[in-house]
C-alpha cells in the first residue's frame, strides 16, 4: 500500500492541503485511494508512537492501525493522511537547542509502524524569518528566549531536518516545497498527495489562491482559466501569478515581524540562508523539491 503523509510544517498551510485533497473523495475512491478523517488517526498514531518509545512494534500492529483508520471492510491502495504537528508542536520546534530535534525519531517510528508499505512524506517549509515568529505566537505567552532554547536563528536549516528524515528512514520518499510558493503550486500539490496524473482534473486546485485574493479577482481567474485552459503547469503558475499581482489582498500576503532584536539585517540574513539552503535540499538524494 502507498501511504502519503503530509507532516507539516507548522504554520504553513494549516491543513488546507488535506482539505483540498478531500474535495476529490469520490474520484479518488474510484482509484482505490482513501483520505480518512484526521480524527481517525492523529491521536492514534501519536499515542502509539509515544507508547513504543523507539522500540519495534508488536507483530500485527500495522494491521490493527489500518483497521482503526479505515471503515469496517474498507480496503485501499493509497492512504492519504496529514498532521501539521506530526514532528512536534509549534512550541517545540527549537527544543533542546536543535531545530525540529524530533524529526529522526518520528520518521523512524512511522516506518516501523508501516514496514511493508511505500511511504512518501510531504513537507512544506517556510522562511525562518517568518516561520519562527509565527510558531512563537502559538506558544501562548511563553518567553521568546525560553522558546528558542539558546538556538541561534542563523543556524536554523531546513536541509538539516530533511537530511535527518532521510537518514532515519531512507526507504521513505520525501516531497518538499516552499510555503511561500504554495498558492502557485497548489494544483500540483493536490495531485501529488492524491497520487494522480499531472493533468488529471481535480477540485480544490485553486483553494489557497482564492483565499488570498479579492473576490472579484478570484471570479475573474476562474473565468479566465475556463476560457483559456493552460497547456502546462508552468503556464498555469504564470497565469495565477499575474492575477495575484493584481488582486491579492495585502493583509493576506504581507507579514509584519515584531520581535526583540529581529531587525532588517537579521531578516535579510535569514532569508539569504534560507534561499541557499533550498539549493542544498534540491540536490539531496530521495528528495523531490517542487518549485514555482
Amino acid at each position: 500500500m502507498d501511504i502519503a503523509f503530509h507532516i507539516g510544517a507548522n504554520c504553513t498551510d494549516d491543513d488546507r492541503l488535506l482539505k483540498s485533497v478531500s474535495k476529490n473523495l469520490p474520484m479518488l475512491a474510484g482509484r482505490g485511494t482513501r483520505v480518512p478523517n484526521p480524527a481517525r488517526y492523529r491521536r492514534l498514531l501519536r499515542e502509539t508512537i509515544q507508547h513504543l518509545r523507539g522500540e519495534m512494534p508488536e507483530p500485527g500492529t500495522r494491521d490493527v492501525l489500518i483497521d482503526a483508520i479505515l471503515d469496517h471492510g474498507e480496503t485501499t491502495e493509497r492512504l492519504v493522511m496529514g498532521n501539521p504537528a506530526f514532528i512536534c508542536t509549534p512550541a517545540r520546534i527549537c527544543e533542546a537547542g536543535c531545530f525540529h530535534e524530533m524529526a529522526s525519531f518520528k520518521a523512524r517510528s512511522l516506518q516501523a509502524l508501516f514496514p511493508e508499505d511505500r511511504i512518501e512524506l510531504f513537507l512544506g517549509i517556510r522562511n525562518p524569518a517568518s516561520f519562527v515568529p509565527a510558531c512563537w505566537e502559538q506558544t501562548r505567552g511563553r518567553g521568546f528566549d525560553e522558546f528558542m532554547a539558546g538556538l541561534d536563528p542563523r543556524m536554523i536549516l531546513w536541509s538539516d531536518v530533511v537530511a535527518r528524515l532521510r537518514q532515519a528512514a531512507p526507504g521513505i520518499a520525501l516531497t518538499v516545497w516552499c510555503d511561500e510558493d504554495s498558492a502557485l503550486l497548489w494544483p500540483e500539490l493536490v495531485r501529488a498527495m492524491a497520487g494522480i496524473e499531472a493533468d488529471a482534473a481535480i477540485e480544490g486546485g485553486h483553494d489557497l489562491v482564492e483565499e488570498i485574493m479579492r473576490p472579484e479577482g478570484a471570479a475573474r481567474l476562474r473565468d479566465y482559466l475556463a476560457s483559456h485552459p493552460p497547456a502546462s503547469a508552468a503556464q498555469e503558475r504564470r497565469i495565477v501569478s499575474a492575477f495575484l499581482d493584481k488582486y491579492a489582498r495585502p493583509e493576506a500576503v504581507e507579514i509584519e515581524i515584531d520581535l526583540p532584536g529581529w531587525d532588517a539585517g537579521l531578516m535579510a540574513d535569514l532569508t539569504a540562508i534560507y534561499e541557499a539552503d533550498l539549493d542544498r535540499i534540491a540536490k539531496m538524494e530521495g528528495v523531490r523539491l517542487l518549485a514555482a
